[in-house]
């Protein structure tokens, strides 16, 4: 424990520096959609109704996992009873405690690959880049699934230490086949329920006309108001009742499952004891966003690696819960939950995402990227001793493995084993966790946006790289030395930008003054809360202020007396007191070009926002 101590002090630093400035960021553009879809998907629960849900398609709203989301909207209820702060501010609390959990996930899996000093110096680095920083505490989506995809893998691989040979498993002679069967009937019963769904819609359908059109059914008996209602109200009602069925049916058919194969296998309960949290946690990594099986994957992967055969059946109950949990935690999968998740896989992969990206000085759609954005933003986003140390780190580890290879006999089985807290297993990590996803996301262009907010998970990799680099150094006093000169870039981005942190820019293009006008700054438009700021000071009471972009994003932190008008509002005041603009798609050059500009938002030479008067 005492080994820990460090850490945890960091840590805490970290929660109190978050404490005493969380209050001060404004609102990102999506959080408010997004809370919206949360209490939509948490008042499906009480009846599991199905009309809670309908409408999630909003937006593409249903396509993304609502756990974390529905997670801090009821936090947050129960913090804002004790806290005085708006409901932004707690949820921005809430998010960046979210990602102190992640940052200590992260050290856990450092300390896997990496001595106690370079695993410490490869987590602060983590903790204290900008662009991290900046997202923890006003993006609900990104920083949150890279927090739950570390810890799907610190929990992934504490299941698969724990899995024991299977010759020490006893098993009756006819217990395996016996599974074999159970796992069968499952999967069969499980998934023709889940596609007997339309058929049974279109079923139902049809008896409730059949009913109001004169015809006797079950319906007609039991119903008796049939020709006063309107079909559609009886048809949701019995569908909803057989969703409810069929989720009772799942529940129950994987319980019996289990209770069987416990009666046949004693030992299942430490089985299930290790594999409980991490496929849960699976599962609601899936909640989150729909890649989360991506974390599964890696977990298997290493789990075959190491243990061949004898991981099978806790990768089987794995599987299982983890779907589980996806299922009852994800209110648009109840209606279809095959179809659903696919169209949300496809969606998501492919967003149809209509704006334009501004990179490198020219805007692009999402769609028609060039294949070096990603590298570039890679590049110039992170802070440059990142770099110099992953480089190093990689160098390290190839050549490390090269020569191991040299000395050890070429064995076909891929399933030979790996020492997954070796060199090798971190270097196979990495290739798995970011080399390969991120030529994946090159290659196929996938469409990306709002820097590469989207990719973010795939980011630690690069930061354990760079753990191997300060370890090459034996000195520890020397390492120390190294691990604080390296910090201090991120430190200083974080001051200097703050509550801006998350449009960080190293100095490869010349820090934030090079980027202005050549890559995405203010995206988000959370400068609008500065800019209410400035306006509450000057304006005159019941003045009409007309904000270009989110206008919500202003009048959250806005004077309650000031009449606000947006973008998108048929109604129009005749005389604008003040005009609000973001720099985001020029507005500060469109809106009202000829008007006074009173106030300028910045930092550096960078513009984020503007305050005109007409």
């Amino acid at each position: 424990m005492k080994k820990n101590y460090p850490i945890f002090i960091i840590l805490l630093l970290g929660l109190l520096v978050g404490f005493f400035t969380f209050d001060q960021y404004g609102e990102s553009w999506d959080e408010e959609s997004l809370q919206k879809y949360a209490v939509k998907s948490l008042n499906a629960y009480p009846t599991w109704d199905q009309e809670g849900v309908a409408d999630l398609t909003y937006d593409d709203l249903g396509n993304y996992g609502p756990f974390y989301v529905m997670l801090v909207e009821r936090i947050t209820q129960f913090l804002s009873a004790y806290l005085k702060n708006t409901l932004s501010d707690v949820r921005h609390l809430i998010y960046f405690i979210t990602y102190i959990a992640g940052v200590l996930a992260f050290y856990a899996l450092a300390k896997r690959w990496l001595s106690e000093i370079p695993a410490i110096g490869a987590t602060l680095l983590f903790m204290t880049q900008p662009l991290l920083w900046g997202h923890a505490f006003i993006n609900p989506k990104d920083t949150p699934f890279l927090v739950f995809f570390l810890l799907s893998l610190v929990f992934g691989f504490k299941m698969m230490d724990s899995i024991k040979p299977i010759s020490s498993i006893p098993l009756i002679p006819s217990a395996k086949r016996t599974l074999a069967l159970l796992t069968a009937l499952w999967l069969v019963s499980v998934f023709s329920l889940f596609f007997f769904t339309q058929a049974f819609h279109n079923y139902i359908t049809n008896l409730v006309i059949s009913a109001q059109s004169g015809g006797t059914n079950i319906i007609t008996l039991i119903a008796k108001n049939i020709t006063t209602v309107s079909s559609d109200v009886y048809v949701q009602r019995y569908f909803l009742l057989f969703l409810q069925a069929r989720t009772y049916y799942f529940l129950l058919i994987t319980a019996l499952l289990l209770f069987i194969w416990y009666r046949l296998q004693p030992n299942l309960l430490k089985l299930l004891i290790a594999v409980l949290p991490s496929a849960i946690l699976l599962g609601l990594t899936t909640s989150t966003r729909i890649l989360g099986p991506f974390a599964g994957l890696i977990v298997v992967y290493f789990a075959l690696r190491t243990k061949g055969r004898q991981a099978i059946p806790a990768l089987a109950i794995y599987a299982v819960i983890a779907m589980m949990a996806m299922y009852l935690t994800w209110p648009y999968l109840w209606v279809d939950p095959v179809g659903h998740f696919f169209d949300s896989l496809g969606t998501m992969s492919l967003y149809p995402w209509g704006g334009l990206v501004l990179f490198n000085g020219v805007k692009y759609t999402s769609s028609t990227l060039p294949y070096s954005y990603l590298p570039v933003l890679f590049a110039i986003q992170l802070t440059e001793p990142v770099w110099a140390l992953s480089i190093v780190g990689w160098v390290v580890t190839i050549v490390s493995g090269v020569r191991h290879l040299r000395r050890t006999p070429y064995r076909p089985d891929v399933f030979s084993g790996v020492q997954v807290n070796g060199k090798r297993g971190l270097v196979e990590l990495s290739l798995l966790w970011f080399v390969i996803p991120f030529i994946g996301f090159v290659i196929m262009r996938l469409a990306l946006y709002d820097n590469f907010r989207q990719v973010l998970f795939i980011l630690p990799p690069i930061f354990l790289m760079a753990g191997v680099a300060f370890e090459k150094i034996k000195n520890i006093k020397w390492q120390i030395a190294l691990v604080i000169l390296c910090l201090f870039p991120g430190i200083a981005g974080i001051v200097s930008l703050h509550p801006y942190e998350y449009i960080y820019y190293n100095r490869f293009i010349g820090g934030m003054d090079g980027a202005q006008g050549r890559f995405e700054t203010d995206y988000w438009v959370t400068s609008y809360r500065e800019a209410a700021g400035y306006v509450n000071s000057i304006a005159p009471p019941n003045a009409a202020i007309w904000v270009e972009g989110p206008a919500h994003l202003f009048a959250i932190f806005a004077r309650e007396d000031l009449k606000i008008y947006s973008w998108h509002e048929a109604e129009r005041a005749d005389r604008y007191e003040y005009v609000i603009t973001t720099t985001r798609y020029d507005f500060d050059k469109t809106s009202y070009p000829e008007a006074e500009i009173v106030h300028r938002i910045m930092r550096g030479d960078a513009l984020l926002a503007v305050i005109k008067k007409p």
